[in-house]
């Protein structure tokens, strides 16, 4: 399989490895240039140089320090013995530049924090209407060359005897799987695969897939179907974290760290008698009201065929319909006088947005707090 590089022609990369069992293996994807989050999660990870450690995609992009991050990563993979990166769809995205189409020039406009524009800012400019691509790209490959040539030496995925590490997704007739497909597919825990080995994938945020269970971004360790998906959300929602998933001896843990800052204490318990679950998630975010409430309104999900408690803020009506203003939890949640929890959300009647310590987001009255 090949692909197309700077105008040349380079071989998809899948790698096989042989890992010793009695090390710990530890799994992080979608950094999102969140370099002081990745530090932060390495040490609660106790992480040492005797773990295998595989960083799966998406280091760069939507964070504030893509080249901070990917200057961090190299020195690892350059000293240190057991780190494996795969490629994302993320750390290629001055590809769109370099082909010098359209989609370059929206990127580069709609999305601030790019690697891209970090390359750019280091030589005192700033990207505009006004520069051409070929000068962006020049810039690029005058003064970055080594940074774009290690990214693209990612492979697309490892192979081991128990599982397969790749961002996205892998075709039915793995090996043969092209990069578009380890890069790019969406939500691959819906289509599954028959491959008799775990796939862990990134990419597709976890929480997009919990439009009917409680809200959260912990990873879903599904061995059954033997997929993991570990993508927390990081950078992407105000409520994400960043995952690390540790297998050790054949079990399976995580550990997750986000941005959330100041914790406060509850104030009065709250046994949750409503036992609401879910999510609205993109891409399902049209609803149809149903039944409008004090706080709740009970509507039907269009796309996802359920009925959801949205909270009244969250609704909006537009020319074709009523839609959730954004993704969010219809979860309720107890809490416990005493215990630590975040606040996501505050500016609502009656009741607040949090998220507790294990990762569940979701709902609980004003008056305990």
């Amino acid at each position: 399989m090949q692909t197309i590089k700077k105008g040349r022609v380079i071989l998809i990369d899948i790698r096989n490895i042989s890992l010793d069992s009695s090390r710990r293996v530890i799994v992080i994807s979608d950094i999102h240039a969140s370099l002081s989050l990745f530090k932060k999660l390495l040490k609660n990870l106790n992480y040492s140089e005797e773990d295998y450690l595989f960083i799966n995609g998406d280091l760069c992009e939507k964070g504030l320090n893509s080249l901070e991050l990917v200057h961090y990563v190299q020195w690892m993979d350059k000293n240190l013995q057991r780190v494996f990166i795969t490629k994302g769809n993320c750390d290629v995205v001055f590809r769109h530049v370099f082909r010098g189409n359209d989609i370059g020039r929206q990127y580069l406009n709609a999305r601030q924090k790019s690697i891209m524009h970090e390359m750019i800012a280091s030589t005192g400019q700033s990207f505009s209407e006004e520069m051409p691509l070929n000068k962006a790209s020049s810039i690029f490959q005058d003064n970055f060359e080594q940074e774009i040539e290690w990214l693209e030496s990612l492979p697309i995925a490892y192979e081991t005897d128990d599982f397969i590490i790749v961002h996205a997704a892998i075709d039915e007739l793995w090996p043969n799987t092209d990069e578009v497909t380890a890069l790019y597919t969406p939500a691959f825990y819906e289509k599954g695969h028959s491959v008799d080995k775990t796939v862990i994938v990134g990419h597709w945020p976890v929480i997009n897939y919990r439009t009917k269970e409680i809200s959260t971004h912990n990873p879903i360790i599904d061995l059954d179907n033997n997929i993991i998906a570990i993508d927390g959300g990081n950078q992407i929602k105000a409520s994400g974290q960043l995952n690390g998933l540790i297998i050790n001896h054949g079990q399976y843990s995580f550990t997750y760290v986000d941005e959330l800052k100041d914790p406060i204490i509850v104030k009065q318990t709250y046994n949750d008698s409503l036992g609401w679950i879910g999510s609205v998630n993109y891409p399902y975010y049209q609803i149809e009201p149903i039944k409008k409430e004090q706080y709740f309104t009970l509507c039907k999900n269009i796309n996802a065929n359920i009925q959801q408690w949205v909270k009244n803020e969250f609704i909006a009506e537009k020319n074709d319909g009523y839609y959730c203003k954004e993704g969010v939890s219809t979860t309720t949640v107890s809490v416990d006088k005493g215990e630590e929890i975040y606040i996501l959300d505050d500016n609502c009647e009656g009741y607040i947005l949090i998220k507790k310590r294990d990762g569940i987001i979701g709902w609980v009255p004003k008056y305990c707090f």
